[in-house]
């Protein structure tokens, strides 16, 4: 597959040529190749097992490649991640932060991790503006699902990173909490002309949020563009009826002219 550029903005915050991840003879990630523009928000698709978790830990450093290359914000993963991984963060609502540990404790240990100048401070103010501290002060352990959800993209805001990448970020949250939170990545992306990789089950969510969208199946990207472009590529009113096409292979056509 030719490698796929998401917009025509020059300079990459991300770039993949080839990944391939095999697990034995299960074979995760399959010769992917693409661009994400720095600044941009880009919306990586997929149902359970497409890849998308795997790629996002090859993108963090956290895999390694069975084959491939990735360079994040214009550095080699695999030579070089040391210089560049204060400037990039994480945030899923799959991965817990220690129990024991109150909010803010957890918030403070990864604020001086980052080597942040002022780190109780910095944990204040995310506190505030993400308002969480009603909590701060409990065991992340007996904390309901959609506060764990909300520390952790607390977590990943503490360094103002150039990349974020967020899996879920808005799962088990309520409506009005998830629609505050998607509003206020939008601002964070204003400020600080951050880039944003979004792997979601919510295409509500991604038609909002997204600039361009890359649908993956079975390790694959079979379809990229632009939010607007799918929908009219397969004559849909959302993405979630492009969603079921692509997994069903019920428009196949539609995506083989985007290859």
């Amino acid at each position: 597959m030719d490698v796929i550029l998401i917009s025509d903005m020059p300079e990459p915050a991300i770039k993949v040529e080839k990944l391939t991840k095999h697990f034995g003879e299960i074979v995760a990630v399959d010769g992917v190749s693409f661009e994400v523009p720095e600044g941009s928000v880009v919306g990586l698709l997929g149902g359970n097992g497409a890849g998308k978790t795997t790629t996002i830990s090859m993108l963090l450093g956290l895999l390694t490649p069975t084959s491939g290359f990735v360079s994040v914000l214009g550095v080699d993963m695999w030579k070089d991640r040391y210089r560049i991984l204060s400037q990039i963060n994480f945030s899923s609502p799959y991965v817990d932060l220690p129990k024991r540990l109150t909010s803010r404790e957890n918030l403070l240990v990864y604020a001086r991790l980052y080597g942040l100048p002022r780190p109780a401070r910095r944990v204040t103010e995310l506190a505030d503006d993400l308002a969480i501290g009603d909590f701060m002060e409990r065991p992340f352990g007996e904390l309901s699902s959609g506060q764990k959800t909300r520390v952790s993209l607390a977590k990943s805001l503490l360094n103002e990173p150039r990349l974020l990448l967020l899996d879920e970020p808005t799962a088990s949250l309520d409506p009005d909490a998830a629609d505050w939170v998607r509003g206020y990545l939008g601002d964070f992306r204003k400020r600080h002309g951050g880039t944003i990789l979004l792997a979601s089950h919510n295409m509500v969510e991604v038609e909002r949020m997204c600039d361009d969208v890359l649908m993956m199946k079975a390790g694959r990207i079979v379809d990229h563009n632009t939010p607007t472009a799918l929908l009219a590529r397969y004559g849909r009113a959302n993405l979630e009826d492009v969603f079921l096409d692509i997994a069903r292979d019920r428009n196949a056509g539609a995506a083989a002219t985007a290859s």
